[in-house]
């Protein structure tokens, strides 16, 4: 039997398919982030991106969301290892050699799984349309390393 493609592949030598299919749908990567101007740190919010649909944790404008949100975090090969992603992301735990939960989609064979594990932001998001952008800093929820 063949082992799978994210057990003998890097992120580079992935093809588009195999990379969009190691996003578990979380939505952590489409929550606001304050950085801290005195320590540099990176805080997560419990908002979410206006075009992140919280009840599927999905984009709702994937493949043109950077000409709605030019500020969104385009996650690639070379990128992985320099943006600040959660533990739990797979492109940061493939590229850490951790291989994937067993709650991640292409290991459980379930899209549901990722939120049945309580991964996802699902329960938790709050659209963006529902907070004043000058109340963001109520709604820091952890440093977005861990």
């Amino acid at each position: 039997m063949t082992a799978p493609f994210w057990q003998t592949k890097t992120l580079a030598e992935m093809s588009e398919a195999e990379w969009e299919s190691l996003c578990d749908g979380c939505g952590k990567c489409c929550l606001h982030k304050l950085e801290d101007e005195d320590t540099g740190r990176i805080h997560l919010t419990v908002v979410a991106c206006r075009l992140l649909d919280v009840a599927t944790c999905r984009c709702g404008h994937y493949q043109k969301r950077r000409r709605f949100v030019p500020e969104c975090v385009r996650i690639e090969p070379s990128s992985v290892a320099t943006l600040t992603l959660p533990s739990s992301c797979a492109y940061r735990a493939i590229a850490e050699g951790r291989g994937l939960a067993s709650w991640h989609p292409l290991v459980s064979g379930d899209p549901e799984s990722v939120h049945a594990a309580g991964i996802s932001v699902r329960a938790w998001a709050v659209p963006e349309s529902q907070v004043a952008e000058e109340d963001l800093e109520d709604y820091v929820i952890a440093e977005e390393s861990e």
